[in-house]
């Protein structure tokens, strides 16, 4: 569907003004704070928060919050995403002001790298700690791949995102099979994590990624808007993690998977009295217990035991495999109808 022409002309006014052009151009690297872009610009705040609100009213950048911090990033989907990736295509890559910008930009997202993995030091020893316990995360990681199979996905949404890995190997996965993922987004309520994996994301070069600051229990997405969901290791901290499965449940579009990694049952004391684990583990039949409940056909489960010869103080790790039953699709459908 095309534009009205008062529509094009409020965008093409919006992005017409150098400063706006310039922020135009650094978003299409990832998302920005008013602070990181009047570091790089060098003007002060109200005025690009005024020049941001300008490219918001004309549909260029869309905002979400994070704690006090607000993030903006470039819409890239739909015919408005098309004509701005168009108008950026044909900007000279050596334009000398952007490069400038360019170099700015990576000195401002040092310094937010710098400040992240000094979070993440803080907190290195006790989550290495608990990784040794179970088996490697390239071994989990394998799995869930396998599990998952050779189904494309159009989005992808990882709750507790923590680091952001699970976004890194999904995203990666999709891109080597040749089938790049139109929606990556990843929500936790650290800002600090998000920290992390913004960083982490960043220094892998994976752009257009989403990293939202949220509630597992309140979800802050439409109904029906996932592909694939994955809760990784996300369950044994929560009081109420049936909860968190119907809100996830809730996401899923027909034929979309809802993959949960956590413990098996274990008798680790010290992982809730350290490590602000709230559960020991699940049964098997426990998930897939509030799989059904919300919903939900659960189509495989696997053990990924510790490395042979472990002692009994390692932890197995289980993993859930479901989709939408025939039921709330059809409910789904008739929806959509009408």
């Amino acid at each position: 569907m095309g534009f009205r022409s008062e529509t094009l002309l409020a965008m093409f006014r919006a992005i017409g003004e150098q400063t706006r052009l310039r922020i135009v151009a650094l978003l299409q690297h990832g998302e920005l704070t008013v602070s990181d872009l009047t570091d790089i610009l060098g003007q002060s705040q109200p005025r690009i928060s005024r020049h941001l609100k300008l490219l918001s009213d004309a549909g260029i950048v869309d905002k979400h919050r994070e704690g006090t911090f607000a993030f903006f990033e470039l819409i890239t989907a739909g015919a408005a995403g098309e004509i701005i990736a168009d108008l950026l295509g044909h900007i000279d890559a050596h334009d000398h002001v952007l490069a400038s910008d360019r170099d700015r930009l990576a000195i401002v997202r040092g310094r937010r790298a710098a400040g992240a993995q000094e979070y993440f030091a803080a907190v290195a020893e006790r989550w290495d700690e608990e990784r040794l316990l179970h088996a490697p995360d390239a071994t989990v990681e394998a799995q869930i791949i396998d599990a998952l199979g050779d189904q494309a996905y159009d989005s992808i949404l990882d709750l507790g995102t923590g680091t952001g890995r699970m976004l890194q190997v999904l995203a990666e996965q999709a891109a080597a099979s040749g089938r790049p993922v139109r929606r990556v987004v990843g929500l936790d309520n650290s800002h600090s994590m998000l920290a992390v994996a913004r960083s982490n994301l960043e220094r892998a070069e994976l752009r257009g990624v989403e990293l939202r600051q949220g509630d597992v229990y309140r979800l802050p997405f439409e109904p029906h808007s996932f592909d694939l969901i994955v809760i990784h290791q996300v369950l044994h901290f929560l009081d109420d993690p049936a909860q968190a499965v119907r809100e996830a449940a809730g996401l899923l579009r027909p034929g979309g998977r809802l993959v949960i990694v956590d413990f098996a049952p274990h008798a680790l004391e010290f992982l809730r009295t350290d490590h602000a684990h709230r559960r020991l583990g699940f049964r098997t039949d426990t998930i897939a217990g509030w799989l059904v409940q919300s919903g939900l056909d659960v189509s495989g489960t696997r053990s990924i035991d510790p490395p042979s010869g472990a002692s009994d103080e390692r932890l197995t790790v289980s993993l859930w495999l479901a989709g939408l039953t025939d039921c709330v699709v059809g409910q789904y459908d008739r929806e959509i109808a009408s």
